[in-house]
């Protein structure tokens, strides 16, 4: 069997990485329209499908990549090294902030940090021999939790949760059972885990606390991730982590149902017959992940049963209709540009966590009021876009879209000349 590229797959991969650099860059903080941020606990905003949607895609990926199923050490190796490496990116960007260089500060540092920053960038996502990788992949980790657990003041508090941390576990998982597992095994994999993740948050009581309870701090999850991952947790939280331990369970149902999806598209029948069993799908469990959420509410941070299936629900719908247009009724007109962004995610995942921390560690007198200091960043969206706009939350969405076209326009270039980063 040869391996199908799905163009609709790209456009939708494009579609949630534009919306994540949106999301994740507004001009202001202060200002940003609510679809744009995370539901404060429970609920589910549009910004709350965007993880869930590249769990999802990842997990349709895989068999697409692994048409032929094999089984052996070489593929093993190669899924374990992959994980790795997305693990290793997704760390760095914790570290990042931190880099301390010979008592370096102000822009030295920063091109001290940068330079450090393709190092390793090159290092996770370079061209080598297996074993090269395997080296590179184990020696930065190892570095990572000497330098987290050593004692260091710098480091004492760096975050080793994260979103690649979870994409990279259940990557590992997913490509596991694939290999391995029948679809029904995959199937009964799911539900045992949304049942167990269930019974798991409300049923048992939560150690020094009590009743089980999915509050916020005083869960069974967050006790979890204070006692094994004390000092290493999201800065805004401290006491608990959104992408904790516990939490992470639930999310590869994600990658299954996405991994399910994906053998779908391989079977040997037509391609309507395709999109109309991916539409049924979706809303089934789009109206499941809803009834369950009466009594276990949609929540993100907890990344609860029902938010799975609601939001898995929904990623296979749109799936569903973007399969639709582009793969059978042949309609790409409009497509383009989410399609540059979705064959190259990895190199916009990575960049854009490090640009806007660049940007901020460049200082300099404030031209337009001498009497303070002024970061880059805010320098180029306080003179440069927000004079432009009467409404403050349209012109912070107006800064993180300069943001999107300029990568659009980097990415386009990556394009044309085929330029494709892969971990």
């Amino acid at each position: 069997m040869t391996r199908e590229r799905l163009i609709s797959l790209d456009v939708f991969r494009g579609l949630t990485i534009l919306l994540m650099t949106i999301v994740n860059n507004p001009g202001d903080w202060g200002n940003v329209f609510p679809p744009l941020l995370h539901a404060e606990w429970h609920g589910c905003t549009p910004t709350d499908l965007v993880f869930p949607f590249f769990i999802f895609i990842m997990g349709v990926a895989v068999p697409l990549a692994m048409p032929d199923k094999i089984y052996d050490g070489t593929t093993f190796n190669k899924i374990l090294v992959r994980s790795l490496r997305m693990l290793c990116l997704g760390i760095f960007f914790n570290f990042f902030g931190k880099i301390q260089l010979f008592g370096l500060d102000g822009i030295p540092l920063l091109i001290g940090r940068l330079a450090i920053t393709i190092a390793v960038g090159y290092a996770l996502m370079g061209s080598f021999s297996s074993k090269v990788k395997n080296i590179l992949a184990f020696s930065i980790l190892f570095i990572y939790l000497f330098l987290a657990y050593s004692g260091i003041e710098a480091y004492h508090d760096v975050r080793l949760p994260g979103v690649l941390q979870r994409i990279a576990i259940v990557y590992f998982v997913v490509s596991l059972l694939y290999l391995k597992t029948s679809q029904k095994t995959q199937i009964v994999t799911g539900v045992v885990l949304l049942l167990g993740y269930w019974a798991i948050m409300t049923l048992i009581p939560v150690p020094g606390i009590g009743p089980a309870n999915l509050e916020k701090g005083t869960n069974l999850a967050s006790w979890l991730d204070c006692v094994l991952l004390k000092g290493h947790m999201y800065h805004e939280t401290l006491t608990w982590d959104p992408e904790g331990i516990l939490s992470t369970v639930p999310s590869i149902v994600n990658g299954i149902i996405g991994l399910l999806i994906g053998q779908l598209l391989q079977r040997e029948i037509s391609k309507t017959q395709k999109a109309q069993k991916m539409l049924i799908i979706g809303v089934v469990l789009i109206i499941a992940g809803l009834l369950w959420n009466i009594v276990f509410p949609l929540n993100k941070s907890l990344w609860t049963s029902s938010y799975v299936l609601y939001t898995t629900g929904l990623a296979t719908t749109f799936l569903a209709i973007l399969y639709y247009v582009i793969d059978i009724a042949d309609y790409k007109k409009g497509f383009k540009p989410f399609l540059i962004w979705g064959v190259n995610p990895m190199i916009v995942f990575f960049s854009s966590q490090i640009i806007p921390q660049s940007l901020v560690m460049i200082e300099f007198q404030n031209p337009h009021n001498t009497s303070e200091k002024i970061n880059l960043l805010e320098y180029l969206y306080r003179f440069g876009i927000a004079p432009f706009f009467n409404n403050p939350m349209a012109a912070s969405l107006a800064g993180a879209l300069v943001y999107v076209c300029i990568w659009t326009f980097i990415l386009w270039i990556f394009y044309r000349n085929k330029l494709i980063f892969k971990v």
